[in-house]
């Protein structure tokens, strides 16, 4: 299916079998599949990064040494013969597992304090005006029609989400609509309700989603990356970004911007992309690429609309139309890094 998907439709014969049906693949596209199934397929993800278990190039031609189920041995042996590589287990840099000097002091608790200072020193503050709109998605609210519905509601500990606690209220919010859905995890049996939202005076955000100038620094000390890695983590990393939220509102700030953890689903690019072990966001050339993999967020501290910071624009019903994914495939079984990792030298 992969191959079909990225293979070239023609008639000429095919230097493999000699047919002149289906789609053909080239040298260059033969990598690519590789690359699909046996680097994006094999991503790991740990508790904060991740990296690929198996990655080829064309020093290894004829060198591939990794163990696969016997169905697919055949298969690494032809896209080894015709993309002129060879797979071999990936010994990732230890940043990229999360390995990083900031990101471990935040883990801290003796530390954590003095990294979130530095949090809100670096990273800028962007306003939000009157003229930007964004949305918030309720579920099966009890009054639809009613404005106080799409306000921070008070809740009970075990609904906690990433930024909010206890007697602390978070109204989230996206100006991606698409991103609203998909974070809800709505299903088609719900009543699903959108308002549009404008603040009605400029409000001041913490922007976490900025690629801040670390100049001379490496991914190992990299305050943008610990960040970056932490939004990309699962509910254990809620603790962290509780404690930033609050300290962001002890400093008057009245909300925070922060990447989405859907950002990949939705832009499609890859989680904990490198260039020859180097992360593209430590690449000057490759910042707006980097920055242009990450959907923003918001989070407005307390009950902004009640408070009369923020107004409802509309409300309207939403309807589920269509659903469709874009999915690409791995090995099920592989092996694991065995300590094959390279140390910060």
């Amino acid at each position: 299916m992969d191959a079909f998907k990225i293979g070239m439709h023609g008639d000429q014969k095919c230097s493999n079998c000699n047919s002149e049906t289906g789609h053909k693949l080239t040298k260059g596209l033969v990598q690519k599949l590789c690359y699909r199934f046996f680097v994006l397929g094999t991503i790991h993800k740990c508790d904060y990064g991740g990296a690929p278990l198996i990655q080829f190039n064309e020093q290894r031609y004829n060198q591939s040494d990794i163990d696969v189920p016997s169905q697919l041995a055949d298969d690494v042996k032809l896209i080894e013969k015709a993309g002129e590589i060879g797979l071999f287990y990936y010994g990732p840099r230890l940043w990229m597992l999360g390995h990083i000097e900031p990101l471990k002091s935040l883990q801290n608790d003796q530390e954590k304090y003095k990294i979130i200072d530095r949090i809100l020193k670096v990273y800028p503050i962007r306003e939000l005006t009157e003229s930007d709109t964004f949305y918030r998605l309720r579920q099966n609210p009890e009054k639809p029609y009613s404005v106080s519905e799409y306000d921070a509601a008070p809740h009970k500990k075990s609904n906690w989400n990433r930024l909010d606690s206890n007697g602390f209220s978070i109204l989230y919010g996206s100006q991606d609509l698409e991103l609203c859905i998909h974070e809800c995890r709505v299903s088609v049996e719900d009543s699903i309700y959108v308002s549009k939202l404008s603040s009605t005076r400029t409000l001041k955000l913490l922007d976490l989603t900025e690629l801040i100038d670390e100049t001379g620094v490496t991914e190992f000390d990299s305050l943008d990356i610990a960040i970056h890695f932490l939004f990309l983590a699962g509910k254990h990393s809620y603790e962290i970004c509780r404690e930033i939220a609050l300290k962001a509102y002890e400093r008057g700030l009245d909300g925070i911007i922060y990447p989405s953890y859907f950002s990949y689903i939705k832009t499609g690019h890859i989680p904990f992309d490198t260039v020859y072990g180097i992360s593209i966001r430590k690449m000057p050339r490759l910042k707006e690429y980097a920055k242009s993999q990450i959907i923003p967020n918001l989070a407005l501290f307390g009950r902004p609309i009640k408070d009369g910071k923020v107004k409802v624009d509309c409300i309207n019903r939403v309807l589920i139309n269509r659903v469709s994914y874009d999915v690409t495939f791995g090995p099920v079984s592989h092996k694991s890094y065995s300590g094959k990792t390279n140390d910060k030298v």
